[in-house]
């Protein structure tokens, strides 16, 4: 029980009015004085956002996550004895009896698959990375490579599941959910929390992605993301059928919020209170989408450096483009599903064909935001939701073979907000199976995310059903060595 929220519960009508009045010249004055807090404030739900726990060092994440789990020994981790061990079994003494999925415990051998692409030294620390990343290789000094990041999680659902919403079974908040509750959005035309995917080219049948990993969970539900769609209706069911004016809209609002105010005074149900808010914001979106997604603005430099499918809607080219513009307008968490990553077979193929779709649009927009004076406060993370392992799913070598799920370890990059730039922490061995310095669970990952964000994981919670719940659990500790 909260003493505080149980005693606001027993105000009478009469206090409830009178202590509202007082409080009505402030937050005029507010609004009129910074309009982005006062934005904040409506966003944030009936009782507005919390302040930050101390001085943020970002203001918004834009989190490029790569669906299906890109493979760490092929992109960020040099190990060139698995060259020369090329075919032969993974020792027991590095596995060590671990779990591994159904995909590949049925197979008579483990046999270690060498990496087919070259890796060199870039940067001013010789950060090793992969041929297939020669843009990545561009801002190599502006990032942080966290080689590992773990999980329990071996399986895709679970392990996206857990990573964006702190917990392997549905129904928890999403990270993006948990920010717009805590710290709301700078613009009152557009969610705090806004989500793309696309799909790639290494993999156009890659497992699905479900709503669930950017709903609210117990939070309220204005605080769910907004799927922005490739083609047609960047958002469904926000624009107006033929024949209805923006006159007749605003009449036909006013009239429904009457009668959920109605319905609010009748059951004090909170989501009552949401819904009114969330026909106002697709409203003010009528207006605001269609101004972000005309790029008639945009220099024809910009199209070169996010490259050439970054005009094509619905491509991650395009959707990083969107998530400047989106960032620039003050949207807290942009978050960019990118799927195909699910290299079981045609790894070689496979993993370029993704590189090719991802590579250049993600580091144009570390660029971007550097050239801009953004990327201070903007935290850009790129990551999946697990690693590959080092021995081969098939024949390794046959071409079309692949690399299994792996847990244990695999590799996250982050830039900007607040993230030392140009380091490399954490190590493995040298199969690249366990972890050997650094290790940094999903939850350090987590509450490291919120503390660039002015928010101490520990103490963003909520109540429900009868204890207080946070995105990290009962666990995680902020990985203070990646930060400034």
């Amino acid at each position: 029980m909260n003493p505080i929220r149980e005693h606001q519960l027993l105000l009478t009508r009469r206090q409830l009015f009178g202590k509202a009045a007082t409080g009505i010249g402030a937050a005029a004055l507010a609004s009129l004085l910074n309009p982005a807090l006062a934005a904040a404030a409506g966003a944030g739900g009936a009782s507005g956002p919390l302040p930050p726990h101390f001085a943020p060092k970002a203001k918004r994440v834009i989190y490029l996550f790569m669906s299906g789990a890109p493979s760490q020994l092929d992109l960020f981790e040099h190990k060139p004895k698995m060259k020369d061990m090329h075919g032969q079994d993974l020792p027991d003494s590095v596995r060590m009896g671990q779990r591994i999925t159904g995909m590949t415990s049925g197979q008579a051998r483990l046999q270690l698959l060498g990496s087919p692409f070259k890796f060199n030294q870039h940067g001013r620390n010789g950060v090793w990375l992969s041929e297939l990343l020669p843009h990545t290789a561009s801002i190599v000094d502006e990032i942080t490579l966290i080689k590992s990041v773990h999980t329990e999680a071996i399986n895709h659902d679970p392990a996206i599941t857990f990573i964006t919403t702190g917990s392997q079974q549905p129904g928890r908040p999403s990270l993006g959910a948990w920010l717009s509750y805590g710290l709301g959005s700078e613009n009152s035309d557009l969610p705090a929390f806004i989500v793309f995917i696309s799909v790639g080219s290494g993999n156009p049948n890659d497992q699905p992605l479900f709503d669930r990993l950017w709903a609210s969970g117990f939070l309220p539900s204005c605080h769910q993301g907004v799927k922005f769609r490739g083609s047609g209706d960047r958002v469904l069911y926000l624009s107006d059928p033929p024949g209805v004016t923006r006159q007749s809209r605003r009449s036909m609002l006013d009239a429904v919020a009457k009668l959920n105010r109605i319905t609010l005074d009748t059951f004090q149900d909170p989501e009552v209170n949401t819904r009114i808010q969330q026909y106002e914001m697709a409203y003010r979106m009528q207006a605001s989408v269609p101004t972000l997604t005309d790029f008639a603005d945009e220099p024809e430099s910009t199209f070169d450096l996010y490259g050439p499918e970054s005009r094509k809607p619905g491509t991650f080219a395009n959707n990083c483009l969107m998530a400047r513009r989106l960032a620039e307008r003050g949207v807290r968490f942009i978050q960019l599903f990118h799927r195909g990553w699910d290299q079981h077979g045609n790894l070689r193929n496979g993993i370029a064909a993704q590189c090719r779709d991802t590579d250049q649009p993600s580091a144009a927009l570390v660029k971007d935001l550097k050239q801009r004076g953004m990327l201070d406060d903007t935290l850009v993370i790129w990551g999946g939701e697990f690693g590959r392992t080092v021995y081969c799913q098939g024949n390794p070598d046959d071409p079309n073979s692949g690399r299994d799920h792996h847990g244990r370890n695999f590799c996250v990059w982050l830039a900007g907000g607040g993230i030392k730039p140009g380091m490399v922490f954490g190590s493995t061995d040298e199969f690249c199976y366990n972890i050997t310095e650094n290790p940094v669970h999903i939850h350090d990952f987590n509450a490291t995310v919120l503390h660039c964000l002015g928010l101490d994981h520990e103490r963003l919670t909520f109540p429900y059903q009868g204890r207080d719940f946070r995105l990290t659990d009962v666990a995680g500790k902020v990985v203070r060595d990646v930060l400034i």
